[in-house]
């Protein structure tokens, strides 16, 4: 556990797993961050902090860990959380798209009715790599006539350009590398 009478870096709680998911990747995991209390508090409040007054009306998550922040966010924002999901899990009517990965391609969706058009929206993950899952959301989002207020993420990797695929969007990023 933290101390709170220390600056809290959230890099700190950040470890580096060599190899993971494949051999020759370095994977960031915000796993040792989350599991302390002193440190997740300090991630939440610092992402609410900095969208304090955009009248931010609705959050939505990405599939999954943009769950993690973008309820605890929405909660602070005093606004509602709206999930983007992997194809085939939502129970109502919903929108879907499909999207490139590195070998392949994925399908997320969102209930129809989750934005109002008009609704400013912010969407939320915990990883900003190359972009395509959250480009995939906004797309979603505007379907559904929202006005993408920001997309946020605890850590960003800036080598692979994630940000390059935003570039109409306000991006921003607690922790860069």
């Amino acid at each position: 556990m933290s101390s709170t009478s220390e600056p809290i870096r959230l890099e700190d709680r950040i470890r580096d797993i060599q190899d993971f998911p494949q051999k020759g990747v370095l994977f960031k995991d915000i796993t040792p961050m989350l599991q302390d209390g002193p440190y997740f508090r300090a991630a939440i409040e610092r992402l609410a902090a900095h969208y304090a007054g955009a009248d931010i009306q609705a959050v939505v998550g990405v599939e999954s860990r943009g769950f993690i922040f973008g309820a605890p966010l929405a909660y602070l924002l005093n606004c509602g959380f709206v999930p983007v999901r992997k194809f085939g899990k939502l129970p109502a009517e919903t929108i879907n798209i499909e999207y490139a990965l590195e070998y392949g391609t994925n399908i997320v969706e969102v209930h129809k009715d989750a934005i109002k058009p008009g609704q400013r929206v912010l969407i939320v993950d915990d990883l900003l790599a190359t972009g395509g899952t959250v480009e995939a959301a906004i797309e979603l989002v505007e379907k559904l006539g929202g006005h993408i207020a920001g997309v946020a993420f605890l850590v960003e990797l800036s080598f692979l350009k994630g940000r390059e695929h935003l570039k109409d969007h306000d991006v921003f990023a607690l922790i860069k590398y």
